[in-house]
């Protein structure tokens, strides 16, 4: 199996023609230049550089921005710029990121022109009142509509939500992924909302009229979705923005957040929480009081069984007066566990 890369290409708000009250693309990637094709060129041969394996599938990553509603010129120059390595098989493909009101026909045969492979749009919602709400510039029915037109011609359709937005319920985000379900992406990636300086959400938490979740109601939410997604094969390859110089603890000097659901191993808290639930489901069904169990897994899902700072360990015994042992076994296929029950009161 071919060890995966992604050469991550930051276009922040490049050709993003709304300003949504909770982004700040420039803050959010850290960068706040305008992107070159030499700029292209110098991140692949670093990032290049320090690849070891030889067995590998390399794909450039055009995030950030809305890519396809930069103007045409920009986008080819940007494309063109890794044409030679897919030539020297140096990258294997490339992936972008839209709006769903940026796709038509003309865009999806230029995208599959250059080699384009995965294209993720930035859903954030289905509800369009919540989209409205936060001046989102698109509707539920241009996320349908560009869908079908992308697993149509050939790409592989990637699908970004959000959690916590203005107004926006548990239920209002179960429905969200529950609708993206049925227009079947091979990808999700799921982001609860931090209120990032210099965005109008900003301005509405400090005057009070924006209540962010706190990590725990975060969590809740997110792991829900998350089963939701996983239960009907869809790959959720992120929970969570990812870490930064400027997407970090509020408390810190450099960081953009200003509140909201941060937390540095945050899909570890999702994960974690989820796997503690099934635990929990199996002890209960176990007719006698139990004192203490042994939970064989495999070595890939120990530290989700552990928990965060071993979280699950000390809540079961806490809640539940159980003592855990774990035991590695790589006969357990990951995602699965056994449990023993090593003694019970009487």
């Amino acid at each position: 199996m071919k060890k995966e890369y992604i050469i991550p290409i930051f276009v922040p708000h490049l050709g993003c023609p709304n300003n949504c009250t909770f982004c700040n693309q420039k803050r959010i990637s850290g960068q706040t230049k305008m992107v070159t094709a030499q700029d292209v060129k110098d991140t692949i041969d670093f990032f290049l550089k320090h690849f070891r394996d030889d067995y590998k599938y390399v794909e450039v990553a055009f995030f950030g921005g809305s890519f396809t509603a930069i103007d045409e010129k920009t986008q080819v120059e940007l494309l063109e710029a890794v044409q030679e390595y897919i030539q020297n098989k140096k990258v294997n493909s490339i992936r972008i990121s839209t709006r769903p009101d940026c796709i038509d026909k003309e865009i999806l045969k230029r995208m599959k022109k250059y080699h384009v492979k995965t294209i993720e749009l930035g859903v954030q919602s289905t509800n369009n009142y919540i989209l409205k709400r936060c001046k989102r510039g698109h509707t539920y029915e241009d996320t349908k509509k560009a869908s079908k037109l992308i697993r149509r011609y050939g790409f592989i359709l990637g699908h970004q939500m959000m959690v916590g937005l203005p107004e926006s319920t548990k239920q209002d985000e179960i429905n969200t992924a529950k609708e993206l379900i049925r227009l079947k992406p091979k990808i999700v990636r799921i982001y609860p909302v931090l209120v990032i300086k210099d965005t109008e959400l900003a301005d509405e938490y400090e005057r009070g009229d924006y209540t962010p979740l706190t990590v725990g109601q975060a969590v809740e939410r997110c792991k829900d979705i998350v089963d939701l997604f996983n239960r009907n094969k869809i790959n959720v390859i992120r929970v969570g923005l990812q870490n930064t110089e400027e997407i970090t603890d509020p408390g810190t000097e450099k960081s953009s957040v200003i509140a909201g659901p941060y937390h540095p191993a945050f899909r570890q808290l999702v994960e974690s929480s989820m796997w503690y639930d099934s635990i929990v489901n199996k002890i209960k069904k176990v007719n006698a009081k139990v004192k203490k169990v042994k939970i064989i897994a495999n070595d890939v899902n120990v530290n989700n069984i552990i928990g965060h700072k071993k979280e699950n360990i000390e809540k079961l015994k806490d809640v539940y007066d159980v003592e855990v042992v774990i035991e590695k076994s790589e006969e357990i296929k990951p995602g699965k566990f056994k449990i023993e029950i090593v003694e019970s009161y009487e």
